[in-house]
């Protein structure tokens, strides 16, 4: 962000592809709630969340199959602090949660604040970053291992997990006697045409699924700072909210906007999936259109790992701020290597956000086309 900053200040445009920030539009219906909620003083909510909100929440997740009650679904500020609160839980110093990489790098910030560690597997641009058979994963299952963490749709590679995948993972936990977490925040962001299984959908898991889930992305409302955090382990709820009596309350004013929100009619989430589609198409286009680039098929969310012939991600990110622009205006990307635990992956890789219009990524992809033309660290046999 420094060298952003100062690429800001000599008058460049940055193409922010780097963050998934969406440029939709919030629903009005967020903005209504908020500007009528009629409160006079601002307080603290329980700390479980709003009683009126949860009873929402758990009704939508039952309108998708996903039957829980109220009382299971903790409101947490943003997936962020619903993912913490799960380590946290569960997890005592030197415990292990296997993750598949490149992996939402906030994960490793998460295990590491519980006193855990992350077991990676990795998963491979060539295979489209699918799952490994359940035989890998099995391999890293310790004495230390407590729970497997899936994002399904995945953050950063945009895959989209089976029915079978999830299947095999639900036998793995059940005969090791593990939790599965899944990070299901993108969920509205499907572009295969089929359905999306949550995790608490799976048999035989009532005691074993743990659930995070988000506003921030769905109805694009990053800054508002609610999540959720559902399971149907009545021992685990009670331990999660202890740490969330221990921070007092969820935002009160976002709850208001929320809870109006979830009356957001199904035309806004139909014409926002369609809209990313478009960005996707143009994005993976220009990208293949590139020699040497590599960019596997995305099925969701709205990111993209791409694999670029050039000698170090991280400095090359650096260098697109601060040494070059086309036509005034650069690209920000992230760094692949910060999506993986595993020392020396990612190097050669960069998460892309198509979390701009079509009209900008085209202006963004034709930097970034002409940056890869000059960048001094370009790999000479691509």
């Amino acid at each position: 962000m420094p060298s952003a900053d100062k690429a800001v200040a000599k008058g460049v445009h940055i193409h922010h592809l780097n963050i998934g920030q969406p440029d939709i539009e919030s629903p009005q219906e967020f903005w209504n709630a908020v500007e009528h909620s009629g409160l006079k003083v601002l307080e603290y909510s329980h700390s479980a969340g709003q009683p009126a909100l949860r009873k929402r929440v758990a009704e939508h997740y039952r309108s998708i199959g996903i039957d829980v009650d109220w009382s299971q679904v903790l409101v947490c500020t943003a997936g962020s602090e619903a993912l913490s609160f799960a380590f946290l839980s569960i997890m005592n110093p030197g415990d292990e949660v296997i993750v598949p990489e490149p992996l939402y790098a906030n994960y490793l910030g998460f295990t590491r604040a519980a006193d855990a560690t992350i077991v990676p597997i990795t998963t491979r641009i060539e295979d489209g970053f699918a799952l490994p058979a359940v035989e890998e994963f099995e391999k890293r299952v310790t004495s230390r291992t407590k729970a497997i963490l899936v994002c399904n749709p995945n953050n950063p590679t945009g895959t989209v997990y089976s029915d079978d995948q999830l299947e095999g993972l639900r036998e793995l936990v059940i005969k090791h006697d593990l939790y599965l977490i899944a990070d299901e925040v993108y969920r509205e962001f499907n572009y295969t045409g089929k359905p999306i299984r949550s995790v608490l959908e799976l048999p035989g898991l009532e005691d074993r699924a743990i659930m995070a889930d988000s506003v921030s992305k769905r109805f694009s409302l990053c800054g508002a700072r609610i999540g959720f955090l559902t399971s149907r382990n009545a021992e685990f709820n009670a331990a999660a909210l202890k740490f969330a009596q221990a921070r007092l309350s969820p935002p009160t004013l976002e709850q208001v906007g929320v809870l109006g929100a979830m009356e957001t009619p199904p035309v806004y989430f139909e014409n926002v999936r369609r809209e990313y589609m478009a960005r996707r198409d143009l994005l993976i286009s220009r990208l293949r259109a590139m020699d040497g680039v590599a960019c596997a098929d995305v099925h969701g969310a709205f990111y993209a790992m791409v694999r670029f012939p050039i000698d170090d991600t991280d400095r090359f990110c650096q260098w697109l701020l601060e040494e070059f622009s086309h036509n005034g205006q650069t690209v920000m990307l992230a760094p692949g290597t910060g999506f993986y635990e595993t020392p020396g992956l990612g190097r050669d890789e960069a998460r892309v956000a198509y979390v701009l219009n079509c009209d900008r990524i085209a202006g963004a992809m034709d930097c970034l086309e002409a940056a890869l033309k000059v960048y001094p660290g370009r790999l000479a046999h691509v």
